[in-house]
């Protein structure tokens, strides 16, 4: 299993608007095959911050839905990355 971990950054009067963006891809995400979890959120204590966490079966999996990442419209509001992705196996 494949784990994608941590946060993202935007600007903070914008991390609402960011997350009802991403409403798609995250229906998306969750129906292709391989996804076991995908999750972003907004942070409890940093207004500027959404976490994300992620859960494919395989790395192909991930990759065949990941393919060139965000669309430029959303990858221009992201102001830092913090993500990292984890091997693991599943008991």
């Amino acid at each position: 299993m494949i784990i994608v971990a941590g946060h993202l950054t935007v600007a903070a009067e914008d991390r609402s608007a960011y997350l009802d963006s991403c409403r798609d891809v995250v229906a998306q995400a969750r129906s292709a095959p391989g996804c076991i979890e995908y999750s972003l959120g907004a942070d409890l204590l940093e207004p500027d911050r959404i976490n994300v966490l992620e859960m494919w079966t395989t790395r192909s999996a991930l990759d065949a839905f990941r393919g060139d990442g965000p669309g430029d419209d959303l990858a221009a509001r992201i102001l830092a990355i913090d993500v990292g992705e984890f091997e693991c196996d599943r008991p």
